[in-house]
């Protein structure tokens, strides 16, 4: 009896203890805030103290806003077409024999059977840029469809209607009708672009509706790509999927700044690369498809190449910078302001030309008829010429044949394994230059010879060395015999319908 009073004693002692610890902690945690006040800011004051910071690309709760205005601008794009099958004819649906056996209905069951039909469906995105229901996306999202749907994001459907489609920059416009209070995407200026901003990629990959992707633009002004004709696409890491081509590009603002476009990839997913169509590429062409219902670009009437550290040395050049003319278009608007084979062009209105890709990019955006400064390093001086603006022409793409042709003829070896012959009009026709070009045709070339090396191949018309003219065999031979061993040799060649220069090292 005297144990349990005692347990019972100790036990009321140590509650009483306990509970004492715990008042004196509490009272002395909330007297010098030892206890963290996360909570201690209404929810109303966190959420406009974060509206008031600029959104300049922080940490990544300043992306909520931009998500909330920028992604229902942006549309999934569901296209389909019918394609006709032909007919599938047997081996022996006309031979005699076979009737003989099997009769004259069975053969007429073959040939009245009809062509079958086969259905697909491809899947993309768009971009809603004008309240009166514009919509711009990738030509190939929307190309040979026989109908197009437009999904928004709170589900509502639309019937899409081509305005018009430019597949030299794989850009196309599409429109819907009947849209009240369509939510927009505002324009931004992709020139100012840096290297390392934020950027979010919105589109639908997959068939997934509305998903967000976070990087940062990692290249601007990427080209020789192969996507497409025009090519200065921004580079990003954000992952782009299929599906997500025509989906929005929006910078830290909100603002469309690229129209994603495709992904480099070897196993067909994200790998970390992708490209988008610059917004003032985007814009312009927009503008003219919706305006004339085709692309009006400038046009020039040159044909340029890359300038190399060897084409650099051969022109007195500084720098590898700018872009070298190889040829001028008879009656082009270069050849008529005094352009010439050899040029190279520094300035185009104002604008710094540092490869044949900028060049290509301001002509094209220059307006048709405008007279221009440019400005070429010609002989190693700089000169001044002005120059009318033309229209591009239709078929100025055109695919050309790159196979080669045999030549015909004796042949004998020059110049490190090149060999040459007399270029008849028989010949400029089997390797596809006009009868009337002037100079000799490479009928062979030795395997690791410098020439093979430098890219000359067999069907090559050399038509100068070193900036002197090349009309002959013997014209080719006499100039081969005034270079001297070890010096870079100039050669400018034609090849089916262009021209261009390669520098030889013996």
């Amino acid at each position: 009896m005297t144990i349990e009073r005692g347990s019972f004693r100790l036990g009321v002692l140590a509650g009483i203890v306990l509970l004492s610890g715990v008042i004196l902690g509490v009272v002395l945690s909330v007297r010098w805030d030892w206890l963290p006040q996360a909570q201690s800011t209404p929810a109303l004051a966190v959420a406009e103290t974060a509206a008031a910071v600029p959104v300049t690309g922080g940490p990544p709760n300043h992306f909520v806003p931009i998500v909330r205005a920028a992604s229902p601008a942006v549309v999934n794009i569901s296209t389909s077409r019918t394609i006709k099958q032909k007919e599938v004819r047997s081996p022996f649906q006309d031979d005699p024999f076979f009737k003989h056996f099997f009769g004259e209905e069975f053969s007429r069951r073959f040939r009245d059977r009809n062509p079958r039909k086969r259905y697909e469906s491809s899947l993309g995105s768009g971009v809603i840029v004008d309240r009166r229901g514009y919509i711009i996306t990738n030509n190939h999202v929307i190309e040979k469809a026989d109908e197009i749907k437009v999904v928004l994001s709170d589900d509502r459907e639309f019937e899409g209607k081509i305005i018009g489609t430019d597949p030299k920059t794989d850009l196309a416009v599409i429109k819907i009708e009947d849209g009240d209070d369509l939510p927009v995407i505002p324009w931004g200026n992709s020139d100012i672009l840096n290297v390392g901003e934020y950027v979010l990629a919105i589109g639908n990959p997959f068939g997934l509706s509305q998903t967000i992707t976070m990087g940062i633009v990692s290249a601007v002004g990427r080209a020789n790509v192969g996507i497409a004709d025009y090519e200065d696409f921004i580079q990003t890491d954000a992952a782009i999927n299929p599906g997500n081509s025509g989906g929005a590009l929006v910078n830290t603002k909100g603002e469309l700044v690229g129209i994603n476009t495709a992904i480099f990839s070897r196993s067909g997913g994200y790998m970390g690369i992708g490209f988008a169509v610059p917004s003032n590429m985007a814009k312009a062409v927009m503008d003219s498809l919706i305006k004339t219902g085709k692309v009006v670009r400038g046009w020039l009437g040159v044909s340029i190449q890359k300038i190399t550290k060897d084409l650099a040395q051969q022109f007195d050049l500084k720098e590898a910078e700018g872009a070298l003319v190889s040829e001028t278009v008879e009656g082009g608007p270069a050849e008529k302001a005094g352009f010439k084979d050899g040029d190279v062009i520094i300035e185009f209105d104002g604008n710094d030309i540092d490869n044949p890709t900028t060049l290509r990019n301001v002509v094209a955006r220059a307006a048709v008829g405008k007279q221009v400064k440019v400005k070429v390093i010609r002989s190693g001086k700089t000169k001044t010429l002005r120059v009318r603006i033309a229209e591009q022409p239709k078929d100025l793409f055109a695919s050309r044949d790159e196979k080669d042709s045999d030549g015909t003829g004796s042949e004998e070896a020059v110049l490190a394994g090149l060999e040459v012959q007399t270029l008849t009009s028989e010949i400029a026709r089997q390797v596809g230059v006009p009868e009337a070009t002037k100079g000799v045709v490479v009928s062979a070339v030795e395997a690791g010879s410098a020439a093979q090396r430098a890219g000359m191949r067999r069907g090559d018309v050399i038509t100068s060395i070193n900036r002197k003219r090349i009309t002959s065999v013997k014209g080719f031979r006499n100039a081969t015999k005034s270079l001297k061993k070890g010096n870079n040799i100039l050669i400018k060649i034609r090849r089916r319908n262009g021209k261009f220069f390669i520098v030889i090292k013996p």
